[in-house]
C-alpha cells in the first residue's frame, strides 16, 4: 500500500504540472493584467512597462511559468489587484466553501444513497418510477432557478432560513445553500446507487447470504451495499473538487465569499494572480480526492490490494 501512494504522488506530478500550466497560459497568454489594473484608463508606456517588469510579465510565458512555480514552492501566491496577498484571499475563502461543500456532500451521500438503495431494491414498482422521474426533474433544472426559487420560498416567504449568508458562514445557515449546491449531484449518486444495488442484487454472492438465512439488513448493508458503492465513491471523490470549484451560482445566489465568488471576481476583473492562485488550489483538491477514492476502494472490496 505504502508503495502504491507514493507512486501515485509521482503520477500525480505531471498532471499537477501540465493542469497548472495550461491554467497559467489561458489566463496570462489569453489576456493583459497590466490593462486589466488600469481598467477603463489607458496606462502610461513607461508606467505600463515598469509594472511589466515588476511582476515578470516582460519574459517569455514559459519563464513567467517557472517564476510563478518557484514563488507557489515558498508560499507565495502573488498579490492581487488591491494589494491584498492571494494567501490571504485564501485563507478568507477556502475554509467558508469547505464547510459549504461538507454540507452538501452529507447531502449527497445520506439522501442520494438511500434513495437509490430504495429505488433499485424495488426496481420497477411505483417508488422505483417515482424516484426515477424525481431525479430526472432535479438534473433538469439549472441550478440557478433551483437556487432563487428555494431561496424565495424558504428565506423570503416563510422566513424558515436567512435569504443571504452572514460573512461567518456558520454551518446552521449553510444548508439550504448546501442542498441547492448538491441537488444535481445527488440526483446522479441516486441513479447510480439505484443501478448499482440492481445489477448486483441478483449475483451468486448476495443469493448465497440469503441461502443461509442471514438477516436482509445484514445481507444489504454488509453485502450487497459495500460492494454497489464503488461507482458511487468514484463519482463522490471526483465530485469534492467539482462541488469546491462549482460553486460560484450557489454563492453569487447567497451572497457567500468564498472559492466560487473569489474566482467570479478574479475573472470579472481580470485578476490573473487571484484567478491562477484559486485554481491551482482546486486541482491538488482534485488530484488527493482521486488518490482518497483509489484507497477506498481496497477498503470496500477486499478483491482489491494494492502492491
Amino acid at each position: 500500500m505504502g508503495r502504491y501512494v507514493i507512486r501515485r504522488l509521482l503520477q500525480m506530478i505531471p498532471v499537477f504540472i501540465g493542469s497548472t500550466f495550461l491554467i497559467f497560459f489561458m489566463v496570462y497568454a489569453l489576456g493583459d493584467p497590466v490593462a486589466a489594473l488600469f481598467g477603463d484608463k489607458a496606462p502610461d508606456p513607461a508606467t505600463a512597462a515598469r509594472i511589466r517588469k515588476d511582476l515578470y510579465l516582460d519574459r517569455p510565458l514559459w519563464e513567467q511559468y517557472l517564476h510563478y512555480m518557484g514563488q507557489i514552492f515558498q508560499g507565495d501566491f502573488g498579490t492581487a489587484f488591491n494589494g491584498q496577498p492571494v494567501t490571504e484571499l485564501m485563507a478568507s475563502a477556502f475554509p467558508v466553501t469547505l464547510r459549504l461543500t461538507i454540507v452538501a456532500i452529507f447531502f449527497e451521500v445520506v439522501i442520494g444513497i438511500t434513495l437509490g438503495v430504495i429505488s433499485g431494491l424495488r426496481r420497477g414498482k411505483s417508488v422505483d418510477t417515482s424516484v426515477l422521474v424525481l431525479t430526472l426533474v432535479v438534473i433538469s433544472v439549472p441550478t440557478f432557478v433551483t437556487g432563487y426559487l428555494l431561496q424565495y420560498l424558504f428565506g423570503v416567504k416563510w422566513g424558515w432560513v436567512r435569504p443571504t449568508v452572514s460573512p461567518d458562514a456558520p454551518f446552521n445557515e449553510l444548508i439550504l445553500p448546501g442542498i441547492v449546491l448538491a441537488l444535481v449531484s445527488l440526483a446522479y449518486v441516486t441513479r447510480l446507487s439505484r443501478t448499482s444495488i440492481a445489477e448486483n442484487v441478483k449475483a451468486d454472492y448476495v443469493r448465497t447470504a440469503v441461502a443461509k438465512g442471514l438477516p436482509r439488513r445484514r445481507v444489504v448493508t454488509r453485502h450487497l451495499l459495500r460492494n454497489s458503492l464503488i461507482p458511487v465513491v468514484t463519482f463522490i471523490g471526483t465530485d469534492i473538487g467539482a462541488l469546491m470549484g462549482g460553486a460560484i451560482v450557489t454563492e453569487r445566489i447567497f451572497n457567500i465569499h468564498g472559492v466560487g465568488y473569489q474566482l467570479y471576481q478574479g475573472i470579472l476583473r481580470n485578476n490573473s494572480p487571484t484567478v491562477v492562485g484559486f485554481v491551482t488550489i482546486l486541482v491538488i483538491v482534485f488530484l488527493l480526492a482521486n488518490l482518497l477514492v483509489d484507497l477506498l476502494y481496497a477498503v470496500l472490496d477486499p478483491r482489491i490490494r494494492y502492491a
